[in-house]
């Protein structure tokens, strides 16, 4: 650092304290001072409305130019919002304007810290894009006033860069994903630069900590770049921030140590801060575009060491210093309303009113309330401006898929309850074929697990990215590539992330995971379906690629993990969810796995999960009826049914490929001990078909309900996950007290699949022992069945503890009744 501000602290720490001071003349590495004196008077003056306009959000709904005295009728009711970061995020936004200008750039930019939408709001108002999205915020004392209103107020914005924002990919309600969303804008972006604010409580997370691992998956050849600026305004609500209280030499290695090259401002004396900041942006956009220079004539990928920007600033940055004697700027008292009892205090409210007056808005705006053209000059124009890249609206620039046609891949001959084959491998061809035809906006993320999940063959069409050093063994199946389109990183949080922001540019993608640590991401999904809400509300919004999650290594299947890897709780969290946005799909076998794929990869706005088994499993429709029951959702199996034309003792039903497969081996021990029953099987792939019409789109009606599942015969549901999600979504239905779920109890141990079954009675002899229970007219006619039917239970049970491994007539079972053709 070239210099350090005087501040009276103890002697023992005063050279540490000294060289983290947010305060004094700039401290930059980067010497060079590029603006003139009249540049600087114009950024300054900029800044000044900036804030201005910051701060008539937090405070005004009358009076926007303070053309007469402040009064307590001018101020809003509750007074809510964030004052904090603004200052230092509008700071950056304006002096990379310059830049944007001077090069052509083409830029987005990404507000990680927490609601500091003021300001976002405030530079998409002096670009002119906010009044071109809402004319009646327009650039007019008016326009101003509707503008200063609408912040957290009913009917308006929030304090977040919420999707009513212009040029917003990210609204950082949730702290920890601004790296990992920026990043998925650039790959397979090359022209972009997408510029990040990083709040130093954000840089706290944990998903924040592992997405500055980033750079090491992006190719400058084929990637646009991403410049971090990670702002120490040095406190969280009532905290001091980590990364504000350490050393220069510790914060340099971290971020050295991370891979990117570090680059200083510090200060708050204006005039030095304009010419530093201004230098040290430019410096690093030289250096961008200079490694993409490199990689793109040699043709050589390779990985640089990225620019990084650490800006130093006051929090609440040229606010009042002290109030009533007590620190606000600098301090965390600068960190909501930075004087929230103006309506109450009279001085306070003086001292409001000349705060905002020392911000010059007579000057900036004129006496109209427009921007004078001086300051107008100093934005970019058109998609130019940051708050109108297309970029920030992807659904602008999403193209549709280049889908092959899924019945090519289907698997064929399906004899059904019979045939046992790989429906994910199956799928994996598919996949392959999809990133085939769609190099450069088509990815496959997840953490470590596409191999294991059997999709590896995707990795003939595209390999997994690495940016890394590289071994010889690894041509030995390591499937690495710096043109890769597989990105895997064991954080799924960073890759949840990538995904969010590769789609929300413009893109498609996949995510694929383990079924029990995708709730790791819960919040970032649950974060992701309330964008998506919004946006449906958004006229301006065009709609984006639906996020897909493939969840497999499901808890069936997960007898060798234990316990720890038995969770199938993520479809309750998606299912808390708005029925606008969310979809799940539980299909049951190979070919409506092939179908629902392809449904998903081309739907829009949605979040849609898949839950499907990676191991071989037992097949049940060929390709055309498997179509016709992905379209119904839910529907009757003729061939495993016996009641055509008859009531139904009893309805088995399922939802989910391994319980599935034990309904139909419980059907099928019915059918043998008790040849008289009348059963009928239905098979339920879409979840939401259950719910009611009135409260979901891809809602049964209660006709459709009683047609499938009768209103008044017993009905064994065996669903893949926890039981009590059907019955919240059926408890409408009429008839809903003859519904007997079973599903996973949250019982579980190094088991057998079927020992693991018995343990939460999903397995074949428990539901054949409840139907016969639920059955009326059987009463005590099946007495001795149902005692077989327990012993065989045991018996199972038994050699499995003696052997390591189920019976060979539970591992070989099939369906014992071929189709009739």
């Amino acid at each position: 650092m070239t210099s350090k501000p005087t501040v009276a602290v103890p002697a023992a720490k005063d050279v540490e304290v000294k060289s983290i001071s947010p305060y004094g003349l700039a401290r930059s590495t980067v010497s060079e001072k590029p603006l003139d004196a009249e540049e600087i008077r114009k950024y300054d003056a900029w800044f000044k409305a900036s804030l201005y306009l910051c701060l008539g959000m937090l405070y005004l709904r009358e009076n926007p130019l303070l053309k007469e005295p402040l009064k307590v009728e001018h101020l809003k009711a509750r007074l809510l919002g964030h004052w904090g970061s603004d200052a230092g995020q509008a700071f950056t936004w304006m002096h990379f304007n310059r830049l944007i200008k001077k090069y052509d750039l083409n830029a987005l930019f990404v507000s990680g810290p927490g609601h500091g939408a003021p300001a976002v709001l405030s530079q998409s108002y002096l670009e002119g894009v906010y009044s071109e999205v809402y004319p009646d915020k327009a650039e007019n004392e008016e326009g101003m006033r509707r503008f200063f209103k609408q912040f957290s107020f009913p009917g308006g914005v929030g304090s977040h860069a919420t999707p009513e924002t212009p040029g917003s990919i990210h609204e950082g309600g949730e702290l920890g994903y601004s790296i990992s969303h920026a990043f998925g804008t650039v790959f397979d972006n090359p022209s972009l630069i997408t510029l990040t604010m990083v709040g130093d409580g954000e840089a706290e997370t944990g998903p924040l900590a592992t997405s500055w691992h980033s750079t090491k998956f992006l190719n400058p050849i084929t990637d646009g770049a991403v410049l971090p600026v990670l702002h120490l305004n040095g406190y969280k609500i009532n905290n001091p921030t980590i990364l504000a209280r350490i050393s220069h030499e510790e914060l340099t290695a971290l971020f050295v140590g991370y891979g990117w090259t570090p680059y200083f401002v510090e200060g708050s004396d204006m005039e030095s801060m304009h010419q530093a900041m201004a230098a040290t942006l430019e410096h690093c956009v030289l250096e961008i575009k200079k490694f993409q220079k490199q990689a793109r004539d040699s043709k050589k990928a390779f990985r640089p060491r990225w620019p990084l920007i650490v800006l130093r600033s006051p929090k609440g940055w040229t606010g009042p210093r002290k109030v009533d004697g007590k620190f606000l700027e600098g301090f965390w008292r600068a960190h909501q309303i930075p004087i929230p009892d103006v309506a109450s205090n009279p001085a306070h409210l003086k001292i409001l009113e000349e705060w905002m007056k020392s911000y010059n808005p007579e000057e900036a705006f004129g006496k109209d309330g427009r921007l004078v053209p001086e300051l107008k000059a100093l934005a970019p124009t058109g998609n130019a401006r940051m708050s109108a890249n297309p970029v920030g609206n992807g659904g602008l620039l999403r193209k549709p898929l280049d889908m092959p046609d899924f019945r090519k891949y289907a698997l064929p001959n399906i004899e059904p309850g019979i045939s046992n084959l790989g429906s994910m491998t199956t799928m994996a061809k598919f996949l392959r074929d999809i990133v085939g035809k769609n190099l450069t906006n088509f990815r496959v993320f997840g953490p470590d697990e596409t191999e294991s999940n059997k999709l590896g063959e995707i990795y003939k069409a595209g390999k997994k990215v690495w940016m890394g050093e590289y071994f010889d063994e690894d041509q030995d199946g390591g499937n690495l590539a710096m043109e890769g389109r597989v990105m895997e990183m064991l954080s799924e949080h960073t890759c949840e992330g990538w995904m969010e922001g590769y789609i929300l540019s413009g893109r498609h993608g996949l995510l694929n995971s383990y079924e029990p640590f995708i709730h790791i991401i819960d919040s970032m999904v649950n974060q992701h379906c309330k964008w998506i809400e919004k946006c449906n509300e958004v006229e301006w919004r065009v709609k984006v690629a639906s996020l897909n999650i493939l969840l497999t290594a499901t808890v069936w299947r997960q007898d060798h993990n234990g316990f720890t890897h038995q969770d199938p709780g993520f479809l309750d969290v998606v299912a808390n969810k708005s029925p606008e946005v969310v979809r799940i799909y539980l299909p049951p076998d190979g070919n409506t796995l092939l179908s629902v794929t392809d449904h998903c990869l081309r739907s829009t706005n949605y979040v849609n999960v898949i839950v499907a088994d990676k191991q071989d499993h037992i097949q049940y429709l060929n390709i055309e009826e498997a179509i016709e029951h992905c379209t119904k959702g839910v529907g009757i199996w003729d061939w495993a049914s016996n009641d055509q034309g008859e009531d139904p003792d009893v309805v088995m039903a399922s939802c989910g490929d391994v319980p599935t497969h034990e309904a139909l081996a419980a059907t099928a021990l019915l059918r043998e001990f008790l040849p008289q029953l009348k059963i009928r099987f239905v098979n339920v792939v879409d979840l939401f078909k259950l719910i009611s019409s009135v409260d979901h789109p891809h809602g049964m009606s209660d006709k459709e309900w009683s047609s499938v599942f009768t209103q008044d015969r017993p009905i064994i549901f065996n669903f893949h996950s926890y039981p009590w999600l059907i019955h919240r979504l059926t408890y409408k239905r009429p008839g809903q007290l003859n519904l007997h779920v079973r599903g996973y109890k949250e019982k579980g141990n190094i088991d057998t699949p079927l020992e693991l079954a018995i343990r939460n009675q999903t397995d074949r002899f428990s539901l054949a022992m409840d139907a016969i229970d639920r059955i009326p007219t059987l009463h005590n006619k099946a007495s001795g069945v149902r005692e077989k039917l327990l012993n065989m239970q045991i018996a199972a049970k038994t050699q499995a503890y003696e052997h390591g491994i189920d019976p060979a007539h539970i591992t070989a079972w099939r369906w014992p009744y071929p189709k009739k053709e």
